[in-house]
């Protein structure tokens, strides 16, 4: 597959004799693992979902083009992927977090935070995670009242000054 691809999960355990996998969704959208659907394997082919079911909270799947424990051993700890044009639109002021990796953080005083590393998932609110040249972490909370702007296309986002966040403690203080 030539086009960017997305993780949109992992197979992490083998369950039972029958090729069934324990799958740890990353995806948002409900029936990307519906049976029917497809998804691409780390350095492989295209699986077919061939039936899910929850086990305490666990998603179990069966992929057609895994027959038995012994090819679902081979494949564990893959991730799954899909083309990122199989990606659903999202409503303005929204984005995937791939996307917001690699883009640079910066305050609106023009203090460079570095690029977003990571982006963590919470309940109330996601954490942007930007690192810069020196290693240093800045958890930037994905809220109106702290970012101002975020251009995917220009790799840029701007985020309040806020002291003890954006603005080291040192600086806070005088």
């Amino acid at each position: 597959m030539e086009e960017p691809t997305v993780v949109v999960g992992e197979i992490t355990k083998v369950h039972g004799l029958t090729g069934e996998v324990l799958v740890k969704v990353y995806s948002e959208v409900p029936e990307r693992f519906a049976p029917g659907a497809t998804v691409y394997l780390q350095d492989g082919p295209e699986l077919t979902v061939a039936a899910t079911r929850n086990d305490r909270g666990r998603l179990l799947v069966t992929f057609r083009e895994i027959a038995d424990r012994s090819a679902a051993e081979r494949v564990r700890g893959r991730a799954l992927l899909i083309p990122e044009s199989w990606l659903p639109e999202l409503a303005e002021g929204r984005w995937w977090p791939h996307e917001l990796v690699g883009c640079n953080v910066v305050t609106e005083g023009g203090r460079s935070l570095g690029a977003v590393a990571d982006v963590v998932e919470n309940p109330a609110n996601d954490l942007w995670v930007a690192v810069d040249d020196d290693g240093t972490e800045t958890l930037v909370p994905a809220l109106r009242d702290v970012v101002v702007e975020v251009d995917v296309a220009g790799r840029r986002i701007v985020v309040r000054d806020i002291p003890g966040l954006t603005v080291p403690e040192e600086t806070a203080q005088d």
